[in-house]
């Protein structure tokens, strides 16, 4: 073992290997930083680049563009409000805020430090835990993903500031809005309307750039002062570097959240960002800080976003099993260079498979240089006068939806969502709730209807499996939390 470490240390650090390296890096950040392109498909588009090369530097090169990419989504989820996936859902509730308060280059230091430290967690842990956790994720079936998919939604509604109900309101429309299409077991339309095109249901990048990125283009339109410029040309970097000191504990737990949520094939990094937000919260002794520029709020999810992938590497090196879509994509770029990921790869080839391990190590430390030496340049983004930074923003949203499936069908749903958003706005009511939901609902659904076809209706297999127990305890706590915090506040005497 310590010889292939060594070996695979040796070729992963070789000049040429390290060039490769930091040219997926920088492809896989300035690609990743486009609002709805997401690292799934960052990867997906840059991997054609790889396939005149030899399989060492093909991975090696994968491995920049994935930590690239996951950086970079990052980016605008702080400077614009403008998730660039999913997971990214969760740094907007404090990244944005920051950045509005002149502490954009805080935040984006604070992404770039807290992913350098779970990427690096997660590789520590992929090599020294990767056959025994891989046993664990065996462990889990339609059952155990059924209630941990429902904790995570649970968690939708602990973490709305707020009516309580509002978010629950939210949660279920986001539901129903993920029902929209073709019936995951039958392949029957639901919802459709006659509508070829929603057959496919409502995709997440049309509707949260129309929810985030369009109903706040209409919301600023309406304001006749110019937008908030609130950051300076220089970044005080001592003031970043206190921030990320004070948010120090928050990616250590991030991290560790992330990583072993990732480990769960289909665990995903949603559930681990939201994990990771809703326990700062939870230990905050001011949890009200949250949601108006808490560095924690940054450190945390983004933190447990990218300890994601080291605990995904984990069954796709040890099992061959994807545990995200990223992951699926490697395992695809590994058979095509002739490499088949599995228990077999560390007896057959454990050089190269400790090779790609600190493959993905340098890549994090390229990823981290790249983000710091860039912090200024980004910054100054949000210094752009209204006239230019309104229309880029809608340029980049109208580009980011059509590119989806090539339609202007989901332009249409993009521009629907946003003065839907706007309404929200308006109203008081909450729009990430919506979206979580809308991502949330399909996973959720699909592992309730197998695990009941495969128990006959049998509704008892949920609570017969300790795990799947333990994801329901948990979520009716999540849910009964608050209000048992607002019963106690009522009660408590003035």
């Amino acid at each position: 073992m310590f010889e292939s470490l060594a070996h695979g240390f040796a070729v992963a650090l070789s000049p040429s290997n390290l060039l490769f390296a930091v040219v997926g890096v920088v492809l896989g950040t300035v690609v990743g930083v486009l609002p709805g392109i997401g690292p799934p498909t960052t990867v997906a588009l840059l991997l054609p680049l790889t396939y005149g090369l030899d399989v060492t530097a093909a991975v090696i090169m994968l491995a920049g563009i994935f930590y690239g990419a996951m950086y970079g989504g990052s980016t605008t989820s702080i400077l614009v409000n403008l998730p660039g996936e999913a997971a990214s859902v969760v740094t907007t509730f404090d990244g944005y805020q920051m950045a509005q308060q002149g502490r954009a280059g805080g935040a984006l230091a604070i992404a770039a430090i807290g992913s350098f430290v779970a990427g690096t967690m997660g590789v520590l842990g992929l090599t020294v835990l990767s056959v025994p956790l891989s046993e664990l994720a065996l462990r889990f079936g339609p059952p155990e993903y059924f209630g941990l998919t429902l904790f995570g939604l649970t968690l939708v509604a602990f973490l709305v500031a707020g009516s309580m109900v509002r978010g629950l309101l939210m949660a279920a429309l986001g539901l129903w809005l993920g029902m929209i299409g073709l019936d995951p077991v039958q392949g029957t339309p639901r919802f459709t309307f006659g509508i070829l095109e929603l057959a496919d249901g409502l995709d997440f990048v049309p509707v949260t750039m129309g929810l985030f990125g369009i109903s706040e283009i209409l919301r600023n339109l309406r304001r006749p002062q110019e937008m908030p410029r609130a950051l300076r040309a220089a970044i005080d970097w001592s003031h970043s570097l206190r921030e990320v000191i004070h948010a120090r504990w928050a990616i250590l737990r991030g991290s560790l959240v992330g990583f072993f949520v990732g480990i769960l094939p289909g665990g995903g990094a949603i559930i681990s960002s939201l994990l990771a937000y809703a326990l700062e919260k939870r230990l905050a002794r001011d949890p009200s800080r949250f949601g108006h520029g808490a560095p924690e709020g940054v450190a945390a999810p983004e933190a447990g976003n990218n300890a994601v992938c080291g605990g995904a590497l984990i069954p796709m090196m040890a099992l061959g099993i994807p545990g995200d879509p990223i992951t699926a994509i490697l395992i695809g770029a590994l058979l095509v260079h002739g490499l088949a990921p599995g228990p077999m790869l560390f007896v057959e080839r454990p050089d190269f498979a400790y090779t790609i391990i600190f493959s993905f190590f340098w890549s994090n430390i390229f990823t981290l240089a790249i983000a710091l030496l860039g912090v200024r340049l980004l910054v100054k983004v949000l210094d752009a006068p209204k006239a230019v930074l309104i229309p880029a923003i809608a340029v980049l949203c109208a580009i980011g939806s059509f590119a989806l499936r090539n339609s202007f069908f989901d332009t249409y749903v993009m521009f629907a969502f946003g003065l839907l958003g706007l309404m929200m706005r308006w109203l008081g009511m909450p729009v990430v709730p919506l979206i979580l939901a809308l991502v949330l609902g399909r996973p959720l659904e699909e592992n309730l209807r197998v695990a009941l076809t495969a128990s006959k209706g049998d509704v008892s297999t949920f609570f017969t499996s300790p795990i799947s127990l333990g994801f329901l305890l948990l979520s009716a706590v999540s849910i009964a939390w608050p209000f048992v915090q607002q019963w106690r506040r009522r009660g408590s005497p003035a």
